[in-house]
């Protein structure tokens, strides 16, 4: 997808501070924070929303998680707590087309979410 931003990030096209990347995925901070740490881990395959996964797809996915615990566990939030989340839609509160997980932390973080 050429218009992907978060495409562009694992290409090195846009910038980002970048925290985590291997040959499949890349993390970084998210740009407009909803805590005091926001993360995102994505792949770098351009998959649009989680209904266009497929068989084949679970061990990216599982890539995705461990990369966020190895992050939260790194950067000294793993004890006190993280929150995962991975949007679906529009009504799901996707707002970019490239599946992506949120790792929010820093703060208590209340349920429900919204």
């Amino acid at each position: 997808m050429q218009d992907c931003i978060f495409c562009k990030i694992a290409k090195h096209e846009l910038p980002a501070k970048i925290l985590y990347e291997d040959d499949q995925v890349i993390a970084f901070n998210d740009i407009d924070p909803k805590a005091p740490t926001h993360l995102l881990v994505i792949p770098k395959r351009h998959i649009t929303t989680l209904n266009d996964l497929e068989e084949g797809d679970e061990a990216l996915v599982g890539r995705l998680q461990v990369t966020a615990a190895k992050l939260a566990k790194e950067l000294g939030f793993a004890e006190a707590g993280y929150r995962v989340v991975m949007n679906c839609n529009e009504d799901g509160g996707q707002t970019v087309w490239h599946i992506h997980m949120h790792v929010l932390a820093g703060r208590s973080l209340t349920w429900p979410p919204g």
